[in-house]
């Protein structure tokens, strides 16, 4: 997307996505509350599906032969970026670390990575098998 095409109705376009994922974030984090010292699986489940919503967004943008120019950063930056969250990943990884439980931290750290990778690559190929190969 050229500069010239930011403009006020893309940014609230965005920030509307993005209200929504953090809306639906924070509810999550109610539904799944932790302490410092337990895994925050609230964080792991919005990481995780949010990366594989990610690879479906892709492969859908991506199959469309014109898309409208504010889907995906209405839906990738708003919406998806409002619903994931590496700095609440990144605090509580260090939280854990500090706590009874470094292994825990590492477990939670690394595996968050791994799996949001794995997730990933689950959604193009979901994306995939619905709308067809990635051109």
């Amino acid at each position: 997307m050229a500069r010239d095409e930011v403009g006020p109705g893309l940014l609230a376009a965005i920030g509307a996505g993005g209200v929504l994922g953090s809306l639906g974030r924070w509810a999550v984090g109610l539904a799944l509350p932790h302490t410092p010292s337990q895994v925050p699986w609230g964080t792991f489940l919005v990481n995780v599906t949010g990366s594989a919503a990610m690879g479906v967004l892709v492969v859908w943008v991506l199959s469309m032969d014109r898309p409208h120019p504010w889907l995906r950063p209405f839906l990738g930056v708003g919406v998806l970026g409002g619903w994931t969250t590496f700095s609440s990943y990144a605090v509580e990884g260090r939280d854990l670390f500090a706590s009874s439980s470094p292994w825990l931290g590492l477990g939670y750290v690394l595996g968050s990575l791994v799996v949001g990778l794995f997730a990933v690559g689950v959604g193009v190929t979901a994306g995939e098998r619905l709308f067809g190969r990635r051109r």
